[in-house]
């Protein structure tokens, strides 16, 4: 019987361990297909059950060096120290190890660094017993997880990175380099830390997520409720939502109403007013009014579950382009070998020639074939450049995404939160007649203060940057969808929307003040006594003041942009015209934005998506590079973007382009350099002039060269951008 066996895999940590473990099982009998979600650790096999049971699987993955149990069955073990800080050890033993390896050489041996790294010591006699052991414990402690793959991976003679460098290790131990064996050892045995670290934080925030949504839903039955597993809640139920609690699964009202606060599907600023006949979410939070809902999709489809899946899924469908490095490994060192192996043995076999001759003509091809200066080069380069980054306020999450940052065309951003602040403001207080400003608040504070609508905080936080005291209240009520009033000074005072308004007698008073004061991306609240008008307050999301310019530096750069948004047409038009961005699309849900940047991808090519919610994480992961604005975004955000603003500063943006596109040019610098020496040297060894000094030299000579050129991406060579930053400063920018 065919069927779909879920499998957690410890040791799953990146898109290297899922190709082993598919060239392992894809070939077997009975498996018709293996797929893979990286970022929770979970091996999918369609398998015929039959002919290959669950057993035969986890053996399968024993014999790799990983471990397998069924999704479903409780972890069999608890994690141990060694199996959460092994890695973390690991790395700080090689660095250790290495400081005191060299530092024990210079010791020794006398001299400064300098000349002890650029020493070149022929033969094990060359380099202090003492100094070799330090050493070997670096490299072995730096390649302790990538030996056993390295091994596997050419017994099936398909080498991978792990393959490649070993392979260069060996070859640096070969030539009595030591220090450079050491140096790459935990240079790699960093990344994997890294890479683990990342898998491991982003399993937590999808868990977080998961429990966003409340484990049980109150499903409602004639005259009595009781509370379900909501996994266990059918769809066509009657679901109740008290005020204050979490809507349970994605459904329509029947009956009651109350404003749903729906920032975490939608990216909505304000809530949104929900009657008999409107859709809600599970995820969102009810308001003071108690709703009844009639469920629309299990709990297993809801929008916040598919959100929560696409994040899980995001390494299976979001594979980045393979590396060169990756491509050199599979073509370049298994193509060496067999030309040294042409050049030492053909000449012998073929023509009687002299075999020692030829046998160091193969060493030196092997030598030189040897690619540390490629394998160090790109990941400093890279380091480098996103250590610079970091110090201006980017944290770039891997290499790949600064090489596609590169690459851009086009840029999509959210709006509430990214163009605009995401926390409504009041914009204007108009006191009407002889009424003064400080009455007005005074009155407004102390009815605002009992309800929790973000517009109600607006205008608490208005009067109290003001210095206002509440007055005197008695008899406060909410009324749903409306406003709010209270008894003050033995009067009705009342406050909320113009509709409100008009319920209280002032319709003829206010239409022209509406008229006068109503512009798209504003709310107007009207407040008063009886039909007497108190005042007009204008509230807004206020725009970013560097978003503007930040636009335009894009635009300088050749990149296309769109904003995309869940909020009414009107208003983003709106926010649209004032940041002078090339497109606008409005009332989005997270498959509609996610749609919006592969269209952007397929029209204009990479594209970059700037959110900061949990409704963004689809257009983040769908994007080329997925950029979170840090300071305010969810975890959700942060984890499912590539890169995270650590402040909410769009002229970081113009920046990290100037940055990503130097950093790809001393990458090419750096690639062209390394394989140039080779070649030079592949030139002079055909005219027979070649020496095994020679190899030595061009291999750590290339090696130094292009090492310290990646480091010029930690010094000032980032200015331009910077400076293009700084005169983005929001402190200098007036909206």
């Amino acid at each position: 019987m065919r069927k779909q066996l879920d499998f957690r895999v410890e040791g799953l940590d990146c898109n290297a361990e899922a190709k082993l473990l598919r060239e392992a099982l894809a070939d077997r009998d009975g498996v018709h297909g293996v797929s893979f979600h990286v970022v929770d650790g979970r091996m999918t096999v369609d398998a015929d059950t039959e002919r290959l049971g669950s057993e035969e699987i986890e053996a399968a993955v024993a014999r790799l060096g990983m471990r397998a149990e069924p999704w479903d069955r409780p972890a069999a073990r608890v994690e141990s120290w060694w199996d959460v800080h092994a890695r973390h050890a690991l790395v700080v033993a090689s660095g250790v190890t290495l400081v005191g390896g060299l530092a024990l050489h210079v010791a020794v041996a006398g001299g400064g660094v300098v000349q002890t790294l650029l020493g070149h010591a022929h033969g094990v006699h060359g380099v202090d017993a003492r100094v070799a052991a330090l050493l070997l414990v670096g490299i072995l402690a730096g390649l302790f997880h990538a030996i056993p793959k390295a091994a596997r991976s050419l017994v099936r003679l398909r080498p991978d990175m792990n393959a490649l460098v070993c392979v260069s290790v060996v070859g640096a131990l070969f030539l009595a380099e030591w220090a450079e064996a050491a140096v790459l050892a935990f240079l790699y045995g960093l990344s994997g830390l890294v890479e683990s670290w990342s898998a491991r934080r982003a399993r937590d925030a999808i868990g977080s997520l998961l429990r966003i949504t409340p484990a049980t839903a109150s499903v409602v039955h004639g005259d009595h409720e009781h509370r379900v597993p909501v996994d266990r809640v059918a769809v066509g139920a009657q679901v109740r939502v008290r005020p204050g609690e979490r809507v349970s699964c994605d459904g329509v009202v029947i009956e009651g109403n109350s404003f749903v606060d729906q920032a975490l599907v939608t990216g909505e600023s304000v809530p949104a007013w929900k009657s008999a006949g409107d859709p809600v979410f599970a995820g969102t939070v009810n308001g003071h009014g108690t709703i009844d809902l009639r469920v629309t999709r299990p709990a297993s489809d809801t929008m916040l579950a598919r959100i929560v899946r696409m994040v899980g899924e995001s390494h299976h469908h979001r594979a980045p382009t393979e590396r060169f490095i990756d491509q050199f490994a599979r073509y370049y060192t298994p193509l060496m070998f067999a030309v040294a192996f042409a050049v030492g043995a053909g000449p012998p076999l073929l023509a009687g020639a002299d075999w020692q001759h030829w046998f160091y003509q193969a060493m030196l091809i092997l030598l030189i074939s040897c690619p540390c200066g490629l394998v160090i080069s790109t990941p400093v380069t890279i380091a480098a450049a996103i250590t610079s980054a970091t110090r201006h306020g980017v944290l770039i999450k891997g290499g790949s995404h600064l090489e596609e940052l590169a690459r851009l065309r086009a840029v999509a951003f959210d709006k509430t939160g990214v163009i605009t602040r995401g926390a409504p403001e009041v914009r204007e207080v108009l006191p009407v007649g002889a009424h003064s400003e400080r009455d007005v608040l005074a009155r407004l504070l102390a009815v605002e203060m009992r309800s929790e609508h973000p517009l109600s905080r607006a205008i608490v936080r208005c009067a109290r940057e003001r210095g206002i005291e509440p007055a005197d209240l008695e008899h406060f009520t909410a009324v749903e969808g409306r406003g709010a009033e209270a008894r003050i000074d033995g009067e009705r005072f009342w406050v909320g929307s113009a509709r409100f308004a008009r319920e209280q007698g002032a319709a003829g008073s206010i239409e022209p003040e509406l008229r006068a004061r109503r512009r798209p991306d504003e709310t107007v609240v009207v407040c008063g006594a009886g039909s007497d008008i108190w005042a007009f307050l204008t509230i807004a999301d206020p725009m970013r003041p560097e978003a503007a310019p930040a636009v335009a530096r894009m635009h300088a750069h050749g990149l296309r942009s769109v904003l995309l948004t869940g909020d009414n047409a009107a208003t983003a038009r709106s926010v649209g015209d004032r940041v002078e961005v090339g497109e606008v699309r409005a009332e989005l849900l997270p498959d509609d934005k996610a749609a919006a940047v592969r269209a952007s991808i397929a029209r204009d090519g990479p594209t970059a998506m700037v959110g900061d919610g949990i409704n963004d994480s689809q257009a983040l992961l769908a994007a080329s590079v997925g950029i979170a604005m840090g300071g305010n975004a969810t975890d959700v955000a942060v984890e499912s973007a590539d890169v995270v603003l650590l402040k909410d500063d769009l002229t970081k943006l113009p920046f990290l382009v100037d940055h990503a596109r130097r950093a790809r040019r001393v990458i090419i610098e750096n690639v062209t350099v390394a394989l140039g020496a080779k070649a030079l040297f592949l030139a002079v060894m055909a005219l027979g002039a070649a020496t095994l000094w020679m190899a030595v030299a061009a291999d750590m000579g290339a090696s130094l060269l292009v090492t310290f050129n990646g480091l010029r991406m930690l010094g000032t060579g980032s200015a331009k951008g910077a400076a293009a930053a700084r005169a983005l400063s929001p402190a200098d920018q007036r909206t």
